[in-house]
Order: structure tokens, then C-alpha cells, then sequence
């Protein structure tokens, strides 16, 4: 039986820093790559599930390391 974490993906008030969305980027990515090998539909579904929250993950971190490094 496969465990996955749930990840809160919602934005939040504040902006969390670049260390955090490298965090939560990294959970997405083993949990992707957890998924993509799996052999069922719904793994497939989940994989891509998961590579569509990094997606929108990469541009809240290129914000935050641009503010970070002013």
C-alpha cells in the first residue's frame, strides 16, 4: 500500500521563502517519481497531479529568490 503525504498547496498570506518551495518541490518530485512508476491509471493520474503542482510551484520560487537576492 502506497503512503503519500498530502502536501498544502493553497496559497498562503505571506511568502514563504525560496528554501521552503524547494522543499515542497522536492516532496512533489519524489512523490512523482513514486507515482510515474507505478502500473495503474490512477497512479498515472496522480504523477501528473503532481508534476502540475511543481509547475506552478517554479514561479513562486523564481519570485522568492529574486526577492531574496535583492
Amino acid at each position: 500500500m502506497l503512503v503519500t503525504s498530502k502536501i498544502n498547496l493553497k496559497k498562503e498570506y505571506f511568502m514563504a521563502n525560496s528554501n521552503e518551495i524547494f522543499e515542497q518541490i522536492k516532496e512533489l518530485y519524489t512523490q512523482f517519481e513514486t507515482e510515474h512508476n507505478g502500473s495503474s491509471k490512477a497512479a498515472k493520474s496522480r504523477a501528473r497531479k503532481a508534476i502540475g503542482e511543481i509547475k506552478k510551484l517554479v514561479t513562486d520560487y523564481r519570485k522568492a529568490s529574486v526577492d531574496e537576492n535583492k
